[in-house]
């Protein structure tokens, strides 16, 4: 029978998204939670356990991988001396925001500023006027050691604000520089204070001894269920909190339930821009995690890559539902519905992944947890964007997937999804990770 993932509601996707404000968060929200179902942290830069059983993650700034390998019924060592395969879930821990410079302390015309920069895609206007709180992480001096700290400040510090219409050339709106209009107010006066020293005082911690940051701004509106039968959510980042959230759903209800291969979750930071980075879904970190697990089994090079070879990735990510106002924008013969089960993405470009090895995995998989399957295509006269797909198809030669859930307003601040899709979309995702479950 198919994998239980009643776990997952549309108001656990809210809980989830108000608990992770930033990249960090959410590894720490996720960690959190493997923590409480037996999952051991472990160190990418000690020695691994010598034996393949048991439930690990490792977490490298905003990214996370977790996995679970041994115990009754689950695949663990070799059979016929083939290592298992991996089925993995992907996604993004990242979201399109307004980040804070090097040097954010600004006065203009009797007002104190903190100076902003867009991260990625972000559509300006969607956080103008608006109450923004603080969050990311710091490294703190302790001694002659380095150490990160968390931050978060769920406060309405800051506010970018809108030109009044009045002052507007032709009463048409005003098209927003990223350089000179998305600076946030947080004070009156004409000598700028530090704002660094205010977040650092504010989480405890010596200003002398803050030696870097990752600071980013988000809403502090909480996220909600919305709508006359409250079958929409409201709420930020669901780009791609939405899969993440999912995805542990069906990591954890796939490891109670095991199939054929090795479940895995993957979460990367940095794919709103490009995913190029230590973390990101072109580095290093799911290859080595991946084959540190085999050989942890006792397997070697050959395994593991024979290993690879058996192996299928979910890229998860959002999709676009069709918008009632710009139907237009939508290629024609492939409406995507909200609440109309999850969506499989296909680009001819290869923007996303799939091809028919993985589409045919992904529309077994929701057969098997009987939840429909909608099939999207970009336009082909507007650009597509991407996902971390096509990175960790390439990086690791397994056949991947594109798949996602459907939203509207896609980067705004605030983003909208089908709530009856929260379950839908895990249960699909559990019941790939489970190939033998329904068969």
């Amino acid at each position: 029978m198919p994998v239980s993932v009643t776990a997952a509601t549309a108001a656990g996707l809210c809980e989830f998204i108000d608990a992770s404000p930033s990249p960090f968060h959410v590894c720490r929200t996720v960690a959190a939670e493997l923590d409480d179902h037996g999952f051991t942290r472990l160190s990418e830069s000690a020695p691994w356990p010598s034996s393949s059983a048991g439930r690990y993650y490792v977490v490298r700034g905003g990214s996370l991988v977790a996995w679970a390998d041994g115990g009754p019924g689950a695949p663990s060592g070799f059979r016929g001396g083939q290592a298992a395969p991996f089925r993995v879930i992907g996604a993004h821990t990242d979201s399109p925001n307004l980040r804070v410079k090097q040097h954010p302390d600004l006065a203009s015309a009797g007002w104190q500023l903190v100076g902003l920069e867009p991260y990625g895609g972000a559509w300006l206007n969607s956080w103008l006027d608006r109450d923004l709180g603080i969050s990311g992480r710091l490294s703190v001096r302790d001694g002659n050691v380095v150490r990160e700290r968390l931050i978060r400040i769920d406060e309405p510090i800051l506010r970018v604000p809108q030109l009044a219409i009045h002052l507007s050339e032709d009463r048409s709106g005003v098209k927003l520089d990223p350089q000179r209009h998305v600076n946030a107010v947080w004070g009156v006066g004409v000598e700028p204070r530090s704002f660094l020293a205010f977040v650092a005082e504010r989480s405890g911690i010596d200003p002398e001894a803050v030696l870097g940051w990752e600071l980013m701004t988000h809403d502090l509106v909480p996220a909600k269920l919305i709508g006359r039968d409250l079958d929409l959510v409201s709420a930020p980042r669901l780009d791609n909190q939405g899969t993440c959230y999912a995805g542990l759903r069906a990591f954890l209800a796939a490891i109670a339930e095991p199939g054929a291969a090795v479940p895995v979750l993957a979460m990367f930071d940095h794919e709103e821009v490009g995913s190029q980075s230590d973390r990101g879904a072109q580095s290093s970190l799911l290859p080595t995690v991946l084959e540190r697990i085999v050989l942890s089994r006792g397997g070697g090079r050959a395994e593991y890559l024979a290993a690879l070879a058996g192996s299928v990735c979910a890229s998860g990510d959002m999709a676009h539902a069709t918008h009632p106002n710009y139907p237009d924008r939508h290629e024609p013969m492939h409406r995507i519905e909200v609440n109309g089960g999850p969506v499989l993405k296909v680009n001819q470009n290869l923007r996303y992944a799939t091809d028919a090895t993985g589409a045919g995995a992904f529309a077994l998989a929701c057969s098997q947890a009987d939840v429909p399957l909608q099939r999207y295509v970009h336009r082909a006269d507007l650009p597509c964007g991407s996902t971390i797909g096509p990175f960790t198809a390439a990086r690791t030669g397994m056949p991947t997937v594109d798949v996602g859930a459907a939203q509207l307003a896609m980067h705004s601040a605030r983003e909208m999804m089908g709530a009856a899709d929260v379950p839908a979309y895990a249960a699909a995702l559990a019941a790939f990770l489970t190939p033998e479950i329904g068969r």
